[in-house]
């Protein structure tokens, strides 16, 4: 099965991309792919593909100074480095996988070599192009599958998406849900409300937005975002610019959402002024930004509570 899926990434990015290296990782395929000028690592967990199963990828930005296998996560144990314990994106897939039987779920990992996507735009010209042909090879590489493509990304990550929006006038058809989890600093009115509002109008397309109050947040003595540069202000902005959404206010949060649910943005007060910022992942974010809006919203699980996905860490 490893030698079968190098050779088809080698076969979809002929031509583009190298593949410098192939490893084994937690049962998934790693990826070393030069683009020019620097570096890419993909990795596939692909779970078990049926090909009789409706098809979900979901291109997962890392965030900014993670790698691929902290952001995959494991059991945390004296002498492990906390971020392996913050994300759990491996366990949170294996959760869905497990709830939702009826689909392959497919998560592929983009790491990049500073570990800063807006590090890693800001050094190349064409960052945003390269990123669009990246997702544009993915996809060719399942396309037998014809997969629903979701763009997801924490913290950082978020650039890779608006780096991809970027490249189009028109957010592309065969993206189906966008999912940001404290991640959408990059929004500008200017740049996303009217693509946005167009992807939107096709009622099978999904926004996902969590995000929590980091403005009133203060680290070694100063705030920890400005004014306007938390997602705290850039969710609450994007929801006025997408309009006509319901508004909710409950003691734990702030949400807007459309009547199909197809629009959420999920806003976690924080009258202690802590930081959430991976929390917001930890308490089955991950699950949730993939799961709401479909039948399986909250079943097994709630977005911020106590792991859903326990069982499914691996020791090592």
């Amino acid at each position: 099965m490893m030698r079968y899926l190098f050779a088809l990434l080698s076969f979809s990015l002929l031509g583009y991309c190298n593949v410098l290296a192939q490893t084994s990782f937690h049962n998934a395929t790693s990826q070393v792919v030069l683009l020019p000028d620097s570096s890419v690592t993909l990795t596939f967990d692909e779970g078990k593909i049926s090909n009789g199963k409706p098809t979900e990828l979901i291109i997962y930005a890392l965030p900014n100074g993670n790698t691929t296998a902290q952001t995959f996560g494991k059991k945390l144990k004296p002498g492990v480095d906390w971020h392996f314990d913050i994300q759990h994106i491996g366990a949170q897939t294996q959760f869905i996988r497990k709830n939702d039987t009826t689909k392959n779920y497919i998560v592929v990992y983009a790491e990049n070599n500073l570990k800063s996507w807006p590090s890693w735009r800001k050094n190349h010209q064409n960052a945003d192009s390269l990123i669009a042909t990246l997702i544009s090879q993915i996809q060719l590489k399942y396309q037998t599958l014809t997969p629903k493509i979701t763009l997801c990304a924490h913290s950082g990550g978020g650039s890779f998406i608006f780096g991809f929006i970027n490249a189009y006038n028109n957010i592309p058809s065969y993206i189906n849900r966008l999912g940001f989890l404290d991640a959408n600093y990059g929004y500008e009115t200017e740049k996303y409300q009217a693509k946005l509002r167009h992807w939107l109008n096709n009622k099978n397309n999904s926004l996902q937005v969590i995000a929590y109050n980091d403005s009133v947040v203060v680290f070694n003595g100063k705030p920890l975002v400005s004014p306007t540069g938390g997602t705290w202000y850039r969710s609450k902005l994007m929801a006025n610019d997408l309009q006509k959404l319901k508004k909710e206010e409950t003691a734990t949060y702030l949400k807007s959402s459309n009547s199909r649910n197809n629009v959420s943005l999920l806003l976690v007060k924080n009258p202690e002024a802590k930081i959430y910022h991976t929390v917001l992942v930890e308490k089955n974010g991950f699950i949730h930004t993939i799961f709401n809006g479909t039948p399986y919203a909250s079943k097994n699980y709630q977005f911020w509570a106590e792991r859903a996905y326990e069982s499914f860490i691996l020791e090592e």
